[in-house]
């Protein structure tokens, strides 16, 4: 079925499917982080090896992701999805199901793994049935799933797993995923046109190594890979921080998500137009400083706090200290979340447009092999004392400051292509913020 031939109802139809889609790979992943509270307790396991258990997550979809360019033009996409998309089913149910916390890791893994090829397969399924003049508005509706995970999805599931325990977040995405299954076995069309003219599994591999050859990929490779490292470092373990040291209890973490998601929804289009305006690399550079002050003053504020009113740390927040504390996390999730808008628009002006396709796959690749390094390391860094405090969160604070940093003198520096009304792109200095 061509797109000409797909009625308009039946592509709504296929694009909220692949939006549901990308609500559940979403909210897998973005669980596990407030969560932490809960299992480090259950399986006595050191923040370390928490911060493992989101790396491994990641480096399971990066290199699933970099893999998949093998492999994906090869198959109906249908087909391809519907299976992948099973096997993440019943990862994300065995982590529910896990015992113990070796097999939590390997379910993890598996889910990543499965998950890390979803959202291209997704966004390539939206360009092979949607019509050019209608895509964009298409693409909106799939990538609203993250906004509707971060305000609905997370908060959802932590009040879940407070009223039956940690396992049932899972259990539920589970079973929403098998209703999606069916939806997308009924609402996805056979996908089939993209046999006979693919680009075979040696040309995708040279074609990567004339990415890699290119010295401006490389440099926009590594402002990805900061993009990724300023969050990570302390993002997995902000709900540890906010319950050891601020003093929330576990009830009043889904705040943190529910105001951040909403402060992010209502924020996105804002800074798309002053990236519209001012500049990709200049509103990035506002953006990669503004995030400083969120992340210095979560690891700082209870200190503080502690040090004004005499309090031990730890001890339960009155209202003033919680309306803090949502307040900068929620600064920390727009800002971050902001900082994706020009990054994103940066890193897709770096790449040459000749090999844009292949530079986006592989650069999937690459922010998921930060996210779990930075995590990795994260972990390692911070470490609790002999009262179950957390300490050197502030290090890892300020690691993920020094990488926004870096991200703003590696931005300046990239070459920016702009589409000219010829046929060739012509390449454009990036000018300072």
């Amino acid at each position: 079925m061509t797109p000409a031939l797909y009625s308009r109802r039946r592509e709504l139809g296929l694009l909220l499917t692949l939006a549901g889609i990308q609500f559940t790979h979403i909210v897998d992943f973005m669980i596990m982080m407030p969560l932490g509270p809960q299992l480090t307790r259950l399986f006595g396991i050191s923040d370390a090896q928490f911060g493992l258990l989101v790396s491994s997550y990641t480096f399971a979809a990066g290199v699933s992701g970099l893999l998949a360019a093998g492999y994906i033009d090869r198959f109906d996409r249908k087909r391809l999805l519907l299976v992948l998309y099973g096997g993440f089913a019943l990862a994300t149910l065995a982590c529910g199901l896990a015992p113990t916390f070796g097999s939590l890791m390997v379910a993890r893994i598996a889910a990543g793994a499965f998950g890390g090829v979803l959202t291209a397969l997704a966004h390539t399924i939206v360009a092979d049935v949607v019509p050019f003049e209608r895509r964009g508005r298409a693409a909106a509706v799939v990538m609203s799933a993250f906004s509707l995970a971060t305000v609905a999805g997370v908060p959802g599931g932590l009040w879940l797993a407070a009223w039956a325990g940690w396992h049932m977040p899972f259990i539920a995405i589970a079973l929403l995923c098998a209703v999606l299954a069916l939806a997308a076995a009924w609402s996805l069309p056979a996908l089939r046109h993209h046999l006979s003219g693919g680009a075979s599994p040696s040309g995708v591999w040279r074609g990567m190594g004339e990415v890699l050859a290119d010295a401006n990929h490389r440099r926009a490779f590594l402002f990805s890979g900061l993009l990724m490292a300023t969050g990570f470092t302390t993002i997995p373990y902000i709900t540890l921080f906010t319950t050891s040291n601020a003093g929330l209890q576990d009830h009043q973490i889904p705040l943190l998500y529910l105001f951040g998601g909403i402060g992010s929804l209502l924020t996105a289009r804002w800074v798309g137009r002053w990236t519209d305006r001012h500049g990709k690399v200049r509103v990035f550079g506002w953006l990669a400083l503004a995030v400083l002050v969120p992340l210095l003053g979560i690891a700082l504020g209870p200190a503080v706090w502690a040090w004004a009113t005499d309090q031990p740390l730890a001890a339960p927040v009155p209202l003033l200290a919680l309306v803090a504390v949502v307040v900068l996390s929620t600064a920390q999730f727009v800002v971050m979340s902001g900082r994706m808008i020009p990054g994103m628009a940066i890193l897709a002006s770096a790449a040459d447009p000749a090999r844009r396709g292949t530079f986006m796959a592989f650069n999937g690749a690459v922010q998921s092999a930060a996210m779990g390094l930075a995590a990795l390391v994260g972990g390692f860094i911070i470490s609790r004392d002999d009262n179950g405090l957390l300490r050197h969160y502030w290090v890892a604070s300020l690691l993920g400051c020094v990488a926004s940093l870096a991200s703003i003198w590696v931005a300046k520096g990239l070459k920016l292509h702009t589409q000219q009304s010829g046929p060739k792109p012509v390449a454009a200095q990036a000018k300072a913020p």
